[in-house]
C-alpha cells in the first residue's frame, strides 16, 4: 500500500489565501497618476510591516495561487485585523480615509476589474474540484 500522497492530492487539501481585491493592481494605477500617493500609502504600510513583525505575522508564509499575490501586504493587513485590536482601531479611523483618497485617483471600473481580478487568481472556482 503507497502512503506517499501523489502532489495533486497534497495541492487539493491546500487552503490558499484568498482575497477580494487586488490592491496590489490599485496602488499601481495610483502611483501612476498621483506622484504625491507614495508618500500617503508608504507610511501606513510599514506601520502595517511592522506591527505584523510584532505579531510574528510574513505575507510570505499565506500560500498562494498566483505568484503575482505571495508577499501581498494585504495578508498581513487581514492577519492583523484577527489579532491586534489596536490595529482594529486604527484601520477603522483611516482606512475610510486611505480607501477615500484612492477612489479620487482609480475609477469605479478599474475598482471592479481589480475585485474581479482578486477572485479569478485566488478563489477556488466551482469547476476546479479535483474529481477530473
Amino acid at each position: 500500500m503507497n502512503m506517499m500522497k501523489s502532489s495533486d492530492e497534497i495541492e487539493e487539501k491546500l487552503e490558499y489565501a484568498v482575497c477580494n481585491t487586488c490592491t496590489i493592481k490599485l496602488v499601481e494605477i495610483c502611483f501612476a497618476r498621483a506622484w504625491w500617493f507614495r508618500l500617503i500609502r508608504e507610511p501606513l504600510r510599514f506601520g502595517m510591516v511592522i506591527m505584523g513583525m510584532f505579531y510574528d505575522i510574513d505575507p510570505k508564509d499565506f500560500p498562494v495561487k498566483s505568484e503575482s499575490c505571495n508577499g501581498c501586504v494585504r495578508f498581513t493587513k487581514t492577519s492583523l485585523k484577527d489579532k491586534s485590536s489596536l490595529f482594529r482601531f486604527l484601520n477603522g479611523i483611516i482606512n475610510p480615509i486611505f480607501d477615500g483618497i484612492m477612489e479620487t485617483i482609480v475609477s469605479k471600473e478599474e475598482i471592479l476589474e481589480a475585485k474581479q481580478y482578486a477572485r479569478e487568481v485566488t478563489h477556488v472556482a466551482s469547476n476546479q474540484t479535483g474529481n477530473d
